[in-house]
């Protein structure tokens, strides 16, 4: 397995995040820990989840909790795991009142963070997302919370999600007024279809220290060749896109690579990106991915990945010369 630093923070985590999103939706408890169990033994140090995972089949904190069961089987399954969680989202707590809503106050991420614990049957956090910008929470704030937290020894570092580069420089910069490390990872939508944060946030994140992880890396599906238990890319698609994935199919034949692998591939041959997040729902679905691993893009591959999945001209101009 390769490892790879989180932005500036001395922690290191392996180039393939296990995304859990599906465990207890898509995918049962049994085959959740087979799968869990088949990443740590590949060398994946690195496991993603969020508090409000179960919310595709209406089960929120399930994920958590079958995460929870499988730790307090023992054998070293939590010493060995960098856990990642995340708060803000609407958990449908009734005792939490008004202040069930999204957001990030004080008041709501220490209460839902002692649930998170309780679910995972862990004592602390290696990383801890604010899964969402809550535009009504100052950085004072939502910081003094995730620092208590901090303090305590409940959380080892501090990560945002879906933040647009400018929020994580203004949280940074409260962050070295109070000489905290502050924020060491964003977590955001990137793939071959969704390139913009080549603009702005992967030029930020690489200046400000930060380490990026990228979700959706197979864009729901459409980088990868329908199967026959799965039906991932929708019955219609724009005729620009459709001759996209066309392209896209045709050059992965050619390769000689399965379309995933060269989606994932295309990402892990990017030094700024700290590790793509694989939702796999099944044990099969997880050996299959891991192949990637083996997969080195040619520069004619890439140069023609850009030609097919064309970026946005490089990082956005700071100045316009008038």
């Amino acid at each position: 397995m390769q490892y790879t630093q989180l932005g500036r923070a001395g922690l290191r985590v392996s180039r393939l995040c296990l995304g859990t999103m599906n465990f207890g939706s898509g995918t049962s408890k049994e085959e959740s820990f087979k799968i869990m169990d088949a990443a740590l033994d590949a060398g994946i140090n690195f496991f993603d989840t969020a508090n409000n995972y179960g919310f595709l089949t209406g089960d929120l904190g399930i994920t958590e909790t079958i995460m929870g069961e499988w730790f307090a089987q023992g054998g070293g399954r939590r010493r060995r795991v960098v856990l990642s969680t995340k708060v803000h989202e609407d958990m449908g707590d009734t005792d939490d009142g008004p202040n069930t809503k999204p957001g990030l106050s004080i008041y709501k991420i220490r209460r839902h963070f002692e649930q998170s614990l309780k679910r995972l049957q862990t004592d602390h956090i290696e990383i801890y997302y604010m899964h969402h910008i809550d535009r009504n929470v100052q950085p004072e704030e939502a910081m003094s919370a995730f620092e208590n937290l901090y303090d305590r020894g409940l959380i080892d570092y501090i990560g945002t999600s879906n933040f647009p580069a400018w929020q994580i420089a203004r949280y940074l910069n409260y962050s070295e007024s109070k000489k905290s490390l502050g924020i060491v990872v964003e977590q955001d939508r990137y793939n071959l279809m969704a390139r913009l944060p080549e603009l702005e946030l992967l030029p930020a994140c690489g200046t400000l220290g930060v380490g990026f992880v990228a979700w959706g890396p197979l864009n729901g599906g459409l980088l990868a060749a329908p199967s026959k238990d799965s039906n991932r890319r929708p019955k219609e698609v724009s005729p620009e896109v459709k001759k996209q994935l066309d392209d896209f199919a045709k050059l992965c034949d050619d390769a000689g690579i399965v379309q995933q692998d060269m989606a994932l591939a295309w990402m892990l041959a990017d030094e700024r990106v700290t590790a793509p997040i694989i939702g796999v729902r099944t044990l099969e679905h997880f050996n299959q991915t891991l192949k990637v691993l083996d997969v080195n893009l040619t520069e004619d591959i890439m140069k023609r990945l850009d030609e097919i999945f064309p970026g946005h001209g490089g990082e956005a101009p700071e100045a316009y010369a008038w």
